[in-house]
């Protein structure tokens, strides 16, 4: 058998360049175009990718593809049609279980920071703005005895539920929207008793605050929109960790700017990198460069999982942390 050759397209932190270099050649790029990526994938060179979510793997090009998996250096993989890859016989692994706490962190960094002005706050201090306390300077919203609702009871919803619990917030949650399911008290564990199931149109009304912990896919596309925003208490702020796409953006920008919505924390965009026009000029716009898994943890742990995906399908076999349709 010949030394497997992996291809990373974005430099990722150890262990895993060195599990991949323990098992074949690696070549590590510093970010790929669209069109570099199609030709390093159908050209024969490479046996597996470990692409970030940003690399686009289309049922076209998997349709080309001369690889045997793609390991990706992600929890999600809506960048990857894995119905199509499996069709193709290429394998499909994610990195589960490594970000929860990461992500959860930075989405309560972003509800304290936009209900509480963080960004506006530190502009003004920065600006030389800054002559002394004032009773009504940069005031925000409440975070204790609010109700937080949280569209997405997963891992990661259930570790944003432990933190605003820690903050005395009510928790309510919709499992998954628009749509929804029972959760039975088993399946929400400790939080059983300390959370309240509600349907999506109530959560939308009722809550002070709304975190996104969804998957993107056709039904959660947009699933916040223009109705939905103007559903939402004007002194709500909407939080979204999950996928860009997720949230209209331009309908955001709108409401944020109409002061439909108190404010919005968000990490992921629907265009990344670009941001949808006015957006960055909001001052009620929290907004961070899609950063929730970065801590040293997280993303060592990210790695160590691809690489790991990766070895196992350079020989042929199924990957510990594989991806089905």
């Amino acid at each position: 058998m010949s030394t497997p050759r992996f291809l990373v397209t974005r430099e990722i932190p150890e262990p895993g360049p060195s599990i991949l270099k323990g098992a074949g050649d690696v070549v590590i790029k510093d970010g790929m175009s669209a069109h570099e990526l199609r030709e390093a994938v159908t050209s024969g060179e490479y046996d597996v990718v470990l692409p970030q979510v940003s690399d686009k793997f289309d049922a076209e090009l998997l349709a080309q593809a001369k690889i045997r998996g793609i390991a990706n250096y992600a929890v999600g993989y809506n960048n990857i049609d894995v119905a199509a890859a499996a069709d193709h016989g290429i394998a499909v692994g994610n990195t589960p279980d490594v970000l929860n706490d990461a992500t959860a962190n930075t989405a309560m960094l972003l509800l304290l920071g936009a209900a509480r002005r963080a960004h506006e706050a530190s502009e003004y201090l920065r600006e030389g703005k800054f002559t002394g306390i004032g009773p009504n300077l940069l005031v925000g919203q409440d975070i204790t005895g609010a109700t937080l609702g949280i569209a997405g009871m997963g891992r990661i919803g259930k570790a944003m539920a432990h933190r605003a619990l820690g903050f005395e917030m009510t928790v309510i949650f919709t499992q998954r929207p628009p749509e929804d399911r029972p959760v039975s008290e088993d399946e929400l564990g400790d939080l059983a008793g300390r959370v309240t199931q509600v349907p999506w149109d109530e959560l939308i009304e009722t809550s002070d605050y709304i975190s996104l912990h969804v998957p993107l896919t056709e039904d959660t596309t947009h699933l916040i929109n223009a109705e939905v925003l103007r559903r939402m208490k004007s002194t709500a702020v909407l939080v979204n960790t999950a996928r860009g796409p997720v949230v209209d953006e331009n309908a955001l920008v709108r409401a944020l700017r109409d002061r439909e919505i108190f404010a919005a924390g968000l990490d992921v965009f629907e265009n990344e990198p670009h941001l949808a026009e006015g957006l960055a000029d909001l001052p009620n716009a929290f907004l961070l460069p899609h950063v929730g898994s970065a801590e040293v943890g997280s993303r060592s742990g990210m790695a160590r999982k691809a690489a790991e995906n990766a070895v196992a399908m350079a020989r042929g076999e199924t990957p510990p942390y594989e991806v089905t349709p």
